[in-house]
């Protein structure tokens, strides 16, 4: 999800844009807290998520372990796709703790990959258009309820995808944040790489791009390209 108004961040916090295009444009905002005592609550970190106004914030509570807390503006998540690419990559890890199992990271050139199983996503509707043009003609989610993948296939040999994603409420709005539609869904992409069992190169949203490929034991791999948006200042000695 994306919320592209940039608030004031208060000190400690990183800003990162995540499934950006080659020219740094595009992908999901990001908040990522590197020191997660100083918000030791749900509450204290729902405050400041809200406050944030992105639609994840997240919250690292060992940075030696890995261990992660990551946060949207109304729940706590389990697992998220764009958060964990995010983390990875400000963090430089080989693996990031959470209450599902342990996500594989791994740096590869420009991109930053995450490696999980494909339960651990969240539920989305994967519905596949006929062509590109279908895809892209759609000026807001089609009518329903629970969150909508689109896609069709821009060069099937090539493993080339478009797609956009829509987090419907059954009365065809938006979720929590007035956010109609997801710019880049790491998620999705995870679970659409392990329903069609090969590499993809999914164009999201106004241009994000996310990379998808197979893994070890059922695993599946989410990649991209991060950029920093804000780097806190460091304190005076």
């Amino acid at each position: 999800m994306t919320n592209d108004g940039e608030p004031g961040v208060p000190e400690g916090i990183d800003v990162l844009r995540v499934f950006c295009d080659p020219d740094g444009r595009h992908g999901n905002p990001l908040g990522v807290v590197r020191d997660g005592r100083g918000y030791p609550d749900d509450a204290s970190r729902q405050e400041l998520t809200r406050r944030l106004g992105f639609s994840e914030t997240v919250f690292v509570d060992d940075p030696e372990r890995g261990h992660v807390d990551i946060h949207t503006p109304g729940l706590r998540l389990p697992f998220a796709g764009h958060p964990l690419v995010g983390t990875a990559w400000l963090l430089g890890l080989e693996v990031l703790e959470l209450p599902v199992g342990d996500v594989s990271a791994r740096r590869d050139g420009e991109f930053t990959w995450i490696g999980a199983r494909p339960e651990w996503a969240p539920p989305r509707t994967l519905e596949r258009y006929g062509s590109v043009a279908e895809v892209e003609a759609l000026t807001g989610p089609p009518p329903g309820e629970g969150w909508l993948y689109v896609w069709a296939w821009e060069d099937e040999a090539a493993g080339r995808v478009r797609a956009r994603a829509f987090p419907r409420r059954v009365d065809g709005s938006g979720a929590a944040g007035g956010i109609v539609e997801d710019e880049a869904t790491g998620a999705a992409a995870l679970l659409l790489g392990a329903r069609l069992g090969r590499a993809l190169d999914i164009r999201q949203g106004r241009g994000s791009r996310i990379l998808t490929a197979p893994a070890p034991d059922g695993r599946v791999e989410v990649g991209g390209r991060v950029r920093p948006v804000h780097r806190p200042t460091p304190s005076r000695p």
